[in-house]
């Protein structure tokens, strides 16, 4: 079983091994960039990346007015970034215990507390469809 300790660990080698290849990459075409001016090019190239992924998929999602399905998704983002503070911070300030599972479980209820919210909102929507008024085409014309 994977641990939120053995979770982020593994992160950190990621970045750790990205980030030694950057400064290597640095350092071999002797770039001389300072730390500073890589985390701005990194984080500026991986925003404008997600930008070009994320614009047009949320576009394509408001022109089909799926305007939830953009909330969900932000909600979503927002809540796996607090998930993961709530749990380092248990860590750091030792107010509790950084386990992973908190997290899967907190996004759990979510997801069961969404479903159950979007199956309600799709049950009023169909019952509002089924008793507005729409009026056939008379066959006497």
């Amino acid at each position: 079983m994977v641990t939120m300790v053995t979770l982020i660990y593994k992160i950190i080698e990621l970045i750790t091994y990205l980030h030694e290849k950057i400064l290597s990459w640095n350092d071999n075409y002797e770039y001389n960039l300072s730390d500073k001016q890589l985390h701005f090019l990194v984080v500026g190239i991986i925003g404008m990346g997600l930008i070009f992924v994320i614009h047009p998929l949320f576009k394509y999602l408001a022109e089909k007015k799926m305007t939830l399905a953009i909330s969900w998704i932000y909600v979503v983002t927002l809540l796996i970034v607090m998930t993961f503070a709530i749990e380092i911070g248990q860590r750091y300030t030792k107010t509790g215990y950084m386990d992973f599972k908190d997290i899967v479980y907190g996004m759990g209820g979510f997801f069961l507390m969404f479903a159950v919210f979007f199956l309600i909102r799709l049950l009023i929507k169909l019952i509002i469809r089924m008793f507005k008024e729409d009026p056939a085409p008379s066959q006497d014309q």
